[in-house]
Formats: C-alpha cells, sequence, structure tokens
C-alpha cells in the first residue's frame, strides 16, 4: 500500500474506504536519553496496534476516565496533564518517534503511571482498537494546521473523522481541540458544530456569524470558543507566542446524552 502522508489512500487491508493520514512523517534523530527510554520503557507502557478492539480497563489496570491525546508531540503537556490528573488515566498517541522517545523518559521520571502511548496512525487505532462510548474525553491540541489552501483538506478535524471521534465517546464525554491558526480555529468550529451528536460548550455562534467569519477568514466578535480549561497547560512555544500577539483558540464540545 502507498503509505503517502495526508492524502486518501487505499486503507488497511479488510477495510473498505480509505482515510486521511492523521499525522505527517518528520525528520528527526533520537537523542541517546530519547533511544534509551524508548527502548525499554516503551514496551512496557506501549499499546501495539491491533486490528481489535481495546481493553482499556485491562491496559491499565484499573477502572477510571479514559483520556485519548491525538498528537502529543514531544510530551510536555501529554506528561504535565496526566502527572497533575492521577484520577484519569491517558492514552497519547504520536507516530513521531523522537517524541515517543521524549514522552517515555518524562513518564519515567515522573514516576507516571496512568499514561500509555500508541506509536501509530491516530485515525486508525480510534477506527480498530477502541469501542464506542470508551472514552471520557478527547485532547487534539496544535494539530498541523495544513495552512496552504490547497492543503485544508489534509487537516485532521474533518466531519468524517469527528463523526468517528464522537461515537467513541461516553454521553458527557469531551472532545477539547486547541489550536494558533485562526483559519483552523474557525474550521474546527465550524465541523464540531455541524456534528449532531455534539454541543458546544459554550454559546455557539449564530448560523450567519459564523458564515461571515468564514468568508472574512477572521474570528474577531465570533462566539462559541471557549476558555482555556485549567488542566491545559501553557507550553513554552505557546507563551512565546502569546507574548508576539498570537492568538490561541480553544474548543470544547460535548456529547450529547441521549
Amino acid at each position: 500500500m502507498e503509505q503517502t502522508e495526508g492524502v486518501y489512500t487505499e486503507g488497511r487491508a479488510g477495510h473498505e474506504h480509505g482515510h486521511i493520514r492523521s499525522f505527517v512523517r518528520r525528520a528527526g534523530r533520537m537523542s541517546e536519553a530519547q533511544q534509551r527510554y524508548y527502548d525499554t520503557l516503551l514496551p512496557k507502557i506501549g499499546v501495539p496496534y491491533q486490528n481489535a478492539p481495546l481493553d482499556l480497563a485491562a491496559t491499565f489496570g484499573r477502572t477510571a476516565p479514559k483520556i485519548l491525546e491525538i498528537g502529543c508531540g514531544m510530551g510536555e503537556t501529554t506528561a504535565r496533564i496526566a502527572e497533575a490528573h492521577p484520577e484519569n488515566d491517558y492514552f497519547g498517541l504520536e507516530v513521531h518517534v523522537p517524541g515517543v522517545g521524549a514522552l517515555c523518559k518524562l513518564i519515567a521520571e515522573k514516576g507516571l503511571t496512568n499514561l500509555r502511548i500508541g506509536n501509530h496512525d491516530a485515525v486508525e487505532v480510534v477506527r480498530d482498537m477502541l469501542p464506542e462510548a470508551s472514552l471520557d474525553g478527547i485532547h487534539i491540541f496544535f494539530p498541523d494546521p495544513w495552512h496552504k489552501t490547497r492543503h485544508k483538506k489534509r487537516r485532521l478535524i474533518q466531519p468524517e473523522f469527528v463523526a468517528l471521534l464522537t461515537s467513541r465517546l461516553k454521553p458527557g464525554g469531551y472532545i477539547h481541540c486547541a489550536t494558533d491558526w485562526e483559519n483552523y480555529a474557525l474550521q474546527m468550529l465550524d465541523v464540531l458544530g455541524r456534528e449532531p451528536n455534539l454541543a458546544n460548550s459554550v454559546a455557539n455562534p449564530a448560523p450567519e456569524a459564523l458564515a461571515a467569519a468564514l468568508e472574512a477568514d477572521s474570528s474577531a466578535g465570533l462566539a462559541g470558543f471557549a476558555p482555556k480549561p485549567e488542566y491545559r497547560p501553557l507550553t513554552k512555544f505557546e507563551n512565546r507566542g502569546l507574548k508576539l500577539g498570537h492568538g490561541v483558540w480553544d474548543l470544547v464540545f460535548r456529547r450529547r446524552t441521549p
């Protein structure tokens, strides 16, 4: 199968439809420490891809709220959230191997027992491994913005994937997205708002106001974006951007209860 990133592919054997890849392969070398922790810790806390449902309670060895994070990057935010909330279990997905190694190092240094890692395409993990109504929350922080107009179809937040994610949430469970790209924030608000099984945690914009914002490519004065939840820490890169006057948009939607 061709492994072209960011475009539709044939999908895995046994699946009728392909999907948008949830990642871009990035070059990067592992430090010696990252390689060491990747080699020694990932076999213990890694969750290999399998084309079969995953028993999350057995994976973590307990019954507790389960939160999925798609795209852990170098793991700073993921580890800080897991450390601050030991009452929850976190399943982080990241395909960038140096990032996985860095997160393994943080897990060891902090002694975290409530964090597991999947080093595989998130679309396939969610589709094939996570049962319906199995998650209490989903975090998607600063996904690749694909900022060029001709590349917007490659963005992760698309109606089909949002519908899939929503089906994996328990009633009342949440999807929390964050981005520092205004155009992507508007697309997220539009896509999440169109999913019939999701409800915004704050007041939605009027349809005509959202349409005008999309046309103008500006979120100025637009409702629908949430205050940053206390559990999402500011990273050094986000702080740097805020000091330069860059915006950051958070969106929190919940699965509707029957």
